[in-house]
């Protein structure tokens, strides 16, 4: 196990306790979400309990990186904050919002499994799975109010404002990936560019937010706030163009979501798949479009899709970019970050993000 993947294992740990503090397994009238959220009559606990502690609970103890509270944690004290166990209640905002977001992803893409598992909605049913979906983008909320006495009230309207900026953000990045693999928009017509902007607001968003919080906690200039968020963009968009690299040539990686080519079943447009339309020929061309528009889970017809990427060397091409994104996300925020040993783990951290098996 690598330094990084010890960190990722550690904080994981420490993540899932702070999500426990604000949203336990079982919630009931002692819960801190309802000294805040004061009834006025009798709470059916039993209900709660069934249709979000159950199920949220069930979902992250399947396990999953942690890597964006990792990232909040490392910024955090990278930049110089103090009282980092206290700072670690933040982490839990992104990482929950972000396995609520995996809940939605499965029933807006049909998926099967998820994290080796079958899906949510599978499990608990559509009416269930939508509403946890929701109650997770907003619940970790909950420890900005809880903290709201013992942090001034200007880094908590910044961490506000960041947290509807990015909510927005990502709702449109979904909207945008929902049009292309429900074939409303012709793929020939995209670019890398649209490709890269639809991830920066997708994938970049929690990411971004994460790195945003930790820069506003530690008192940073708006101007230091928006590099360090647009070098987790970075990270963001990396992160996911090695996802669809792992989904074609990751065999691990592949059966825990479902089997290799999932990204083609769902008619997924990808960077490799944007990259291979310009370099295929025409017949290649017109056999990738056809695939995909089947949402085939024919293996034969998947593996025809992934030979023609592999021919066009769209594997070798997104690497480089994803490597590039990185390059240049590092030279926003490395003279954010004073002491070189943690220049040092940020740069560990941000390459392993992108060199990654599972």
């Amino acid at each position: 196990m690598s330094d990084i993947e010890a960190f990722l294992e550690e904080t994981a740990k420490k993540v899932d306790a702070r999500i426990e503090k604000y949203i336990p397994r079982f919630l009931s009238e002692g819960s801190l979400l309802f000294k805040v959220l004061r009834p006025d009559y009798c709470v059916d606990f039993n209900a709660l309990n069934r249709t979000i502690s159950e199920p949220m609970w069930e979902f992250l103890d399947r396990g999953g990186k942690r890597w964006r509270p990792a990232l909040f944690l490392l910024l955090y004290e990278a930049f110089g904050g103090e009282f980092v166990e206290d700072a670690l209640d933040f982490a839990i905002i992104p990482e929950v919002v972000h396995n609520g977001t995996l809940i939605a992803d499965d029933i807006e893409d049909s998926s099967e499994m998820r994290r080796g598992k079958p899906c949510t909605y599978r499990i608990y049913g559509l009416d269930i799975a939508v509403n946890l979906s929701q109650a997770m983008y907003f619940l970790p909320m909950i420890v900005l109010s809880d903290k709201r006495d013992r942090i001034p009230i200007n880094v908590a309207r910044k961490i506000y404002e960041v947290y509807i900026q990015e909510m927005m953000k990502l709702s449109i990045g979904q909207a945008i990936d929902i049009a292309w693999h429900r074939g409303l928009i012709p793929a020939e017509g995209l670019s890398e560019e649209h490709y890269l902007q639809m991830c920066a607001y997708k994938t970049g968003t929690l990411a971004r937010m994460s790195a945003k919080m930790a820069a506003i906690l530690t008192g940073l200039s708006d101007e230091a706030v928006e590099r360090a968020g647009r070098f987790a963009e970075s990270l963001g968009v990396a992160f996911q163009i090695q996802d669809d690299i792992l989904d074609i040539t990751g065999e691990e990686f592949a059966r825990r979501k479902g089997g290799l080519g999932m990204d083609i079943t769902e008619g997924k447009i990808t960077l490799m798949v944007i990259y291979t339309l310009r370099r295929a020929d025409e017949v290649d061309r017109r056999d990738l479009l056809r695939i995909l528009s089947m949402h085939t889970k024919d293996e034969s017809l998947k593996m025809k899709a992934i030979d023609i990427m592999h021919k066009c060397g769209a594997v070798e091409y997104t690497k480089n970019i994803a490597s590039r994104l990185v390059e240049d996300g590092w030279s926003r925020i490395e003279r954010l970050i004073p002491r070189e040993e943690d220049r040092k783990k940020v740069k560990m951290f941000a390459e392993y993000l992108i060199q990654r098996r599972i």
